[in-house]
């Protein structure tokens, strides 16, 4: 294969080159427990897996073990050779060679499927492909961790041992990843997050997020910040109740493409629903009263909580959780207004992303196969937001088939300090909810007409939100979202007075501080107040208190050395008001 075609950019190039490197983890297996039995091993992201029926448990040293062996496959060179078989005689070869599984994912084959192999050395795996063309175009890889999985992801079957690893074209990409993946480790909002006495998750309510004092600082700050940007553009904001009775969401369409992902509960014998999205509600709102066409846009802010149920499995930390509250917004306005509002939301949430320091890319999201409405309705959606997009000159990316149900969005993909990308903003085209729920407004003309709909969010969860926060500044917030923005540290007891007065000083100017006075080491002190990230950090001593000043240790910008009260006062007012990243 040409060079230039090892583009791991290209999406087919890396499934290609990480299939190839499952079949050679299974190469080395079977080259060091002939016995083991093959299941499956497909590419996915950031790497590739593969699954065995084997009597060894394997280990950490097993790895080591296998990932030499895969050096010796990679180094032979071995072509990738496809070949195939009728149904019968691959069920056989596959038999003869003990390999049961194989023999199982053939018989469940359709009649008609071809059933091809692929050839590397004296190994052979029943496989579908693509593959890379040779062994050795393999460079990197890293095996790294082995867990149970279910033969085909069913309880009932037999427990296999999964092996776990990822590749990259070259060695330096491979240590850029595992850097990340290091990086990653040490900045899990899980971890800080009770380092920093954030959040906690408990048994008696999984998925659903309890917030503690320092947490609610980040929380009501970061919705502070919300209200006020909102009312500068214009939103005025409402709040729609948690329970809706059944009705609702058989009219808004949730009943018939979401309700899997609902909660519900009965009230006077009747069925009503915990809400999962905030939307009705926001058409609610809109419907009490007769619109004039002079009175649109009209844009509904909503710090909105909603229940979704997430399966066990795939609950994790705040980021996914059972209970949220997302930043939404419902615009209702007319035909022509759909370019100037998305633009107008698309530099809203530029604004925001830009201000934490987030890049990000945009994907256009088109009409998935569950949804509703006509074709027409449907291009005209999606030719809208394009339109939009390209008026004001803002790449982004098309996502087939991935709209929400009621009509296509765009979804804004920011990256963070470690090159992790999150899905949070969303612009959503709705041209369905208003005729369902029949909402109109009057026109020029004297006549009833049909507005058209925006949801958005721009955090899209709090809780999310958070904890991406959490991660992207390793736990150390700009200091306008500290939950501790000064401690003053005491040498001694001694000192209490001074670092008490100059506390009432920082309080009086709304700063968050504390005055840590116990009679405990500074050097104690000090190492508590870095493990809870503490922006500012003051210690009084003698020295401090006889001159009437704070020895300073910022945990962004390392030692500043000794500072008046107000000198620190008002560097750190300025760094709140100017909202320092």
């Amino acid at each position: 294969m040409a060079k230039e075609k090892l583009n791991f950019e290209d999406e087919q190039i890396k499934l290609r080159y990480r299939h190839t490197t499952s079949h050679i983890l299974a190469q080395a297996v079977k080259k060091l427990w002939p016995d083991a039995k093959l299941a499956i091993g497909p590419a996915i992201d950031n790497g590739f897996y593969y699954d065995f029926d084997m009597e060894h448990k394997l280990n950490d040293q097993d790895l080591l073990k296998i990932q030499k062996e895969m050096k010796k496959v990679i180094k032979a060179n071995y072509p990738l050779e496809r070949f195939e078989l009728p149904r019968e005689e691959a069920i056989e070869f596959m038999a003869e060679k003990g390999e049961d599984y194989k023999v199982e994912l053939i018989e469940d084959l359709p009649e008609d499927e071809t059933i091809s192999f692929y050839r590397q050395g004296d190994f052979v795996d029943l496989c579908a492909g693509p593959h890379m063309e040779k062994t050795g175009q393999i460079k990197a890889v890293k095996l790294q961790s082995v867990a149970g999985a279910y033969w085909r992801g069913d309880v009932n079957r037999k427990m296999l041992q999964r092996i776990y690893g990822t590749c990259f074209p070259s060695q330096e990409e491979l240590d850029e990843y595992l850097h990340k993946l290091e990086e990653a480790k040490k900045r899990d909002h899980r971890k800080i997050g009770k380092e920093m006495d954030l959040f906690a998750l408990y048994e008696e309510g999984p998925g659903f997020p309890f917030f503690m004092p320092e947490g609610m600082v980040i929380r009501n700050e970061l919705e502070s910040f919300w209200k006020s940007e909102h009312r500068k553009r214009g939103y005025e904001e409402i709040k729609t109740p948690l329970i809706m009775n059944e009705q609702l969401w058989r009219t808004s369409g949730h009943w018939d493409h979401y309700k899997d992902n609902m909660y519900f509960t009965k009230i006077d014998g009747e069925e009503y629903a915990i809400k999962p999205m905030n939307c009705p509600g926001a058409v609610l709102a809109y419907k009490r009263r007769l619109w004039s066409y002079r009175d649109l846009p009209i844009r509904m802010g909503e710090l909105g909580q909603v229940h979704r149920h997430e399966l066990s499995g795939a609950l994790h930390g705040l980021m996914r959780v059972r209970t949220f509250t997302q930043d939404d917004a419902h615009i209702f306005m007319l035909p022509e207004q759909i370019k100037d509002e998305v633009i107008g939301v698309v530099k809203f949430i530029d604004d925001v992303y830009s201000m934490f320091g987030f890049t990000y890319h945009i994907e256009l999201s088109t009409r998935p196969e569950d949804s509703m409405g006509s074709d027409e309705e449907w291009e005209n959606a999606e030719t809208a937001l394009r339109e939009a997009m390209e008026s004001i000159g803002v790449p982004f990316v098309i996502n087939e088939g991935d709209g929400a149900f009621y009509g296509p969005k765009l979804d804004f993909h920011l990256e963070d300090s470690i090159g992790r990308t999150w899905q949070c903003g969303t612009i959503q085209l709705d041209m369905q909810m208003p005729q369902r729920f029949d909402i109109s407004y009057i026109g020029s003309d004297g006549a009833k007409h049909r507005p058209v709909m925006i949801h958005r969010v721009i955090f899209g969860s709090i809780e999310r939100f958070i904890g991406i926060l959490i991660e992207h500044f390793a736990g150390k917030f700009p200091l306008w979202l500290a939950p501790v923005q000064v401690r003053l540290m005491t040498v001694t007891e001694k000192f209490a007075d001074y670092a008490q007065e100059v506390a009432a000083q920082f309080e009086a100017a709304g700063l968050r501080v504390e005055a840590d006075v116990r009679n405990e080491k500074i050097g104690y002190k000090i190492r508590e107040a870095r493990n809870e990230r503490v922006s500012y950090m003051c210690i009084i001593g003698e020295r401090e208190t006889e001159a009437r000043n704070l020895t300073v240790r910022s945990i962004k910008e390392g030692e500043l050395g000794e500072m008046t009260p107000d000198e620190l006062q008002a560097k750190l007012l300025e760094e709140i008001a100017e909202k320092k990243m």
